[in-house]
């Protein structure tokens, strides 16, 4: 089969299709041909050796996967040949098929594309589990969702509006900002020419927000937790921007604000019940599309290098797919 097979860390060069052995499905595993992957900040970082976990050379690259089961392993009985399936994995996505424990994957519903299907899961899930676990979002408090043009901001913003929150959306552009306007925000920041703590006290008659969504960190974080109001909470997400916030412990004294987190990898470890219920409730709003991811670009496998290089330019909006 054909697959994106990185060769060397840190070399778009060494990053290219070629042939490779078909996958077997083992006991508890089943095959499936894939139909599109997503294209996450994560694969960029392990193609450049830069994640907390190294993924050994020569690898696939490509976390999050839909498609259809070509073959079932001894032990499965949840799934059949021909069932429409996602899921995600470390590695192994950006090929024409991949090898998965079955307990990975899910039903794809009915009415769901591949593509979407493929978006969800990282995306969908760590901002669902932001919003809801970490930040306690209610209806009528208003969120403020950092880099509100990626994938996991886009979520965001979808996810907080359909909570019946307020959202104001900032993001570095007015293209940017179009779309999230689009998913449901009702307010934009364009951090790139505005004063961002500023903004958001103006466009919250100076009480700040309640909840702060940060998957950028660096510079912005510190303006955020700048605006938000009494006991607000900030959930911080990642560090897009690639520099780690460092934010004044004075802060949230004088504020009575709290700093939180999520961070999906260790959630589903230490709390697998409580994960699983997140993303069963956001399984429910996929199926009855009240939420759908962005997709904004479409890849064949051998063009799949460039989503990775236009990932990590954080140049997209929305999310971006490879379709093998």
């Amino acid at each position: 089969m054909k697959a994106l097979v990185c060769e060397r860390y840190n070399d778009p060069a060494a990053i290219r299709v070629r042939e490779v052995d078909d996958p077997i499905a083992g006991a508890g595993h089943v095959v499936v041909d894939v139909r599109a992957a997503a294209v996450n900040f994560t694969d960029s970082l392990l193609a450049r050796d830069m994640y907390q976990v190294s993924a050994p050379v020569p690898f696939i690259p490509g976390s999050e996967i839909a498609g259809v089961i070509s073959e079932v392993g001894d032990g499965v009985d949840s799934f059949a040949v021909g069932d429409r399936v996602f899921g995600m994995a470390f590695v192994g996505g950006f090929a024409e098929r991949i090898t998965m424990p079955a307990t990975a994957l899910k039903s794809i519903p009915a009415g769901v594309d591949y593509a979407a299907a493929a978006s969800f899961f990282v995306a969908f899930s760590t901002s669902y589990g932001a919003l809801v676990y970490a930040g306690e979002v209610k209806p009528g408090e208003t969120v403020v969702v950092l880099g509100a043009a990626g994938g996991v901001g886009l979520a965001a913003v979808q996810i907080a509006t359909a909570l019946g929150a307020r959202v104001i959306a900032a993001a570095s552009s007015d293209e940017k900002l179009v779309v999230c306007r689009e998913e449901g925000a009702a307010e934009t920041v364009d951090y790139s020419r505005e004063s961002l703590k500023d903004r958001i006290k103006q466009l919250t008659d100076g009480r700040g927000a309640d909840v702060v969504i940060d998957p950028v960190g660096g510079a912005l974080s510190e303006a955020a937790f700048r605006a938000t109001g009494w006991k607000g909470r900030f959930v911080v997400v990642g560090f897009a921007s690639g520099e780690i916030a460092k934010i004044a412990l004075n802060l949230p004294l004088l504020k009575g604000a709290e700093i939180r987190s999520f961070n999906i990898a260790p959630f589903a470890t230490k709390e697998p019940q409580a994960l699983a219920e997140l993303e069963r409730d956001a399984l429910a709003m996929l199926a009855d599309g009240r939420l759908r991811p962005r997709i904004s670009e479409r890849y064949p496998l051998g063009q799949a290098a460039e989503a990775l290089i236009r990932i990590e330019s954080r140049r997209a909006i929305g999310k971006l797919v490879v379709e093998p």
